[in-house]
């Protein structure tokens, strides 16, 4: 099995467990506003498309109890959590939040801005 089928494995696994398990803080954790309709970025794999210095590929899943996943071709997949209080997204990696913009989001693309400490980090991310 290569890397990519294993971390989709993990994540598809981790979906699975959220979906089964109660949510914790739920008003926080609803996602974006939606777009025409029941559009949402949490509970789904994203995929990186393009980004200015992430590589293609790399997968993100905001599960709903506000775990982030993140899981790459080349590394261990990695932990944070996230937080949407209807206006404000937030991502912390490593004990590190960052603010992040949401520029776009459709069923068939999600697009964020993450503020960093050396400038902005854009990503398109697509359904995996």
């Amino acid at each position: 099995m290569g890397m990519t089928s294993r971390a989709v494995l993990i994540l598809t696994a981790c979906l699975i467990a959220v979906s089964c398990s109660p949510s914790g803080n739920e008003q926080s954790r609803q996602g974006a506003p939606a777009v025409g309709g029941e559009v949402t970025f949490v509970n789904r794999v994203w995929k990186v498309a393009a980004s200015t210095s992430v590589a293609p590929g790399q997968l993100y899943v905001f599960l709903s109890e506000g775990t982030l996943v993140i899981a790459s071709t080349t590394g261990t997949p990695a932990l944070g959590t996230w937080t949407f209080n209807g206006t404000t997204l937030t991502m912390v990696e490593e004990s590190i939040p960052y603010s992040v913009d949401i520029l776009g989001l459709s069923s068939s693309e999600f697009r964020i801005r993450i503020h960093n400490p050396g400038g902005f980090v854009d990503l398109q991310l697509i359904p995996a």
